[in-house]
């Protein structure tokens, strides 16, 4: 038998150990091995490279990963008191798992192992977007990400234009990845369940030759336009371009538009205007 198949339930292996979900971590615990084995599914192949898991707690996920045939995982937690179940895990593991006490915020993924590299997570909710638009911007280093999110994050990541989700963050996946909504999570899936329902999502980042090299201005003009949503982008705008009609005349944008009506392709547009102002 396998010797992650044949540790204790998760279960058991968390009341052994006294350990509970924190609120300042964000976190809520997926027990379902089922569930938890879908989403490894979900993230083939991992038989090649690294899989990144992001806020395992005790690790029901990584025990998915595992089973599922990961070659190699690095599990980054920042909570030290999860480590007593993951080392029982990376013990059963046969050298398969690699555990980091730090906060993901601060560690590249590039730093982690050897590519292609997949990101697999049940994020915490408090940090989730936080997370995900830092790897956008590393996403030159990332084969895959499977994440679970709150659904209604999961909405606006794959909104279209003249919806109410459509905002700064579904531009910058939407550019960056094919985004794609897999399947929602019920809130009794989880310990302690949540007050919302949750969603899984595959980011697949775009080849390196259709995205922008660098996702800063267009995080510039995004926060401009959205963070005023309904006002025309003539004003949005103007605080980050010297003559807003002109620029938007000249790609042939409507300055009495709102943000919510242009396509992602008109926001990459404008951050091409914004840097080269």
């Amino acid at each position: 038998m396998d010797g992650v198949e044949a540790l204790p339930p998760l279960r058991e292996t968390i009341a052994a150990h006294g350990l509970d979900a924190r609120k300042r971590f964000g976190q809520h615990f997926l027990l379902d091995l089922n569930l938890t084995r879908r989403i490894a599914r979900a993230a083939a192949p991992l038989d090649e490279g690294t899989v990144i898991e992001v806020g395992p707690g005790p690790g029901g996920l990584t025990r998915a990963l595992l089973l599922e045939g990961a070659r190699h995982v690095v599990a980054v937690e920042v909570d030290g008191r999860a480590f007593g179940p993951l080392r029982e895990l990376q013990a059963a593991a046969g050298g398969r798992l690699d555990l980091i006490e730090a906060d993901a915020l601060k560690v590249e993924p590039r730093d982690l192992g050897p590519a292609p590299r997949r990101i697999v997570a049940n994020l915490p909710y408090n940090v989730s977007t936080v997370l995900l638009v830092r790897w956008l911007h590393a996403a030159s280093d990332i084969a895959d990400m499977v994440l679970m999110f709150q659904k209604e994050v999961v909405d606006r990541l794959v909104a279209e234009p003249r919806t109410k989700d459509y905002g700064r963050l579904s531009v910058l996946a939407q550019h960056v990845c094919e985004v794609r909504r897999l399947f929602d999570v019920a809130p009794t899936a989880f310990v302690p369940p949540p007050k919302v329902t949750s969603a899984v999502a595959r980011l697949t980042p775009r080849p390196v030759t259709v995205r922008l090299a660098d996702l800063r201005p267009l995080e510039r003009v995004t926060a401009a336009a959205f963070g005023q949503r309904r006002k025309m982008l003539r004003g949005s705008l103007a605080g980050i371009f010297t003559d807003p009609v002109t620029t938007l005349e000249r790609l042939d944008l409507r300055p009495t538009a709102r943000a919510e009506e242009l396509s992602v392709d008109d926001f990459v547009r404008l951050a091409g205007a914004l840097d080269s102002e």
